[in-house]
């Protein structure tokens, strides 16, 4: 009987939660599966009462519609490059922050600022670095006032100024700016996820390696690499989950053209395309795309969950 009414309070107050869970959850994951399903919905047709057949007709349009490829090509390769960089990158500094004892919190701190800030506001900060301010550019009377502090760098050491995201770049160009630009943003977060792993690990275990006299490349292939693996599958889970939905990364690098002047829309993402199809009153095709994007990251997901059973060690 105790256990009953315990029960019935532990419901009690999960209740609000729960509503809330429902309202702003559930409710909207069944309404995209249901508008996904009527071709062609839009909520102003709806409103109008026209009625709707039930099909794939919505999931084929998406597939067959160029523009949707080419957020989808864009996507998955700031995913294959920014998530092993970042995963790297961000594994050797929390390996440097570990035996820096003195500054270690310090530096934590510096290294932690990017991810409490707004990346629309960093991203206007870190094009700057790229932008080209002038005018005729690319003109016989090209008049430039700064090439950006990229740019200086690169003459400073003798090399020639790069076109990075302003109008005529070059689609590499423009790829390089973002996948530097979304690594950098995504090391804090993972440095400090796995500067956590490695001050858990066992001293013991490098003690032992001292008095070995092993190789340090080989302490930290044989036991730095595999007893911090757990941290590293879920950094590299998590940086593909966001990577997918990746979008206003290149909002503060480029606005809402998503690309340069002259190529509007060049590097759109598939979030981006979502946004885009709801803007233009095409409800039906946004939650296709929504569920196209959401099996992905699920697949994605699951191979590096069965990648981690036979890789990771718990």
């Amino acid at each position: 009987m105790v256990n009953d009414k315990h029960q019935w309070k532990a419901w009690i107050y999960l209740a609000p939660a729960l509503v809330l869970l429902m309202v702003f959850t559930v409710w909207p994951i069944i309404n995209t599966f249901r508008m996904s399903l009527l071709e062609g919905y839009s909520g102003l047709k709806a409103a109008a009462g026209e009625s709707f057949q039930l099909g794939f007709g919505n999931f084929v349009k998406v597939v067959k519609y160029r523009k949707f490829l080419n957020c989808l090509k864009n996507t998955v390769l700031l995913c294959l490059w920014t998530v092993p960089i970042s995963t790297l990158l961000a594994l050797l500094i929390a390996v440097a922050l570990n035996s820096i004892k003195p500054l270690q919190k310090a530096l934590q701190t510096i290294f932690f600022l990017p991810y409490v800030t707004n990346s629309i506001a960093i991203g206007m900060v870190f094009a700057a670095m790229f932008n080209i301010v002038g005018s005729f550019y690319g003109t016989e009377n090209e008049i430039v006032v700064t090439a950006g502090i990229i740019n200086n760098i690169i003459e400073f050491f003798g090399g020639k100024r790069v076109n990075w995201i302003n109008y005529g770049s070059t689609y590499t160009a423009n790829m390089v700016v973002m996948i530097v630009y979304i690594v950098w943003n995504a090391l804090p977060f993972k440095i400090l996820v796995l500067l956590g792993g490695l001050q858990a690990i066992n001293k013991q275990y490098y003690e032992a390696a001292k008095v070995d006299s092993t190789p340090r490349w080989r302490v930290f292939t044989r036991i730095t690499v595999p007893l911090v693996s757990p941290m590293l599958a879920y950094v590299i889970i998590t940086g593909f989950i966001g990577g997918f939905k990746e979008y206003t990364s290149i909002v503060g690098i480029f606005g809402e053209t998503m690309g340069p002047p002259n190529d509007g829309g060049r590097l759109n993402t598939m979030v981006g395309f979502i946004y885009d199809s709801l803007s233009n009153n095409s409800q039906g095709r946004a939650s296709a795309a929504a569920l196209i994007l959401f099996g992905i990251i699920l697949v994605v997901t699951m191979i590096n969950l069965w990648v981690s059973k036979k890789r990771v060690h718990y």
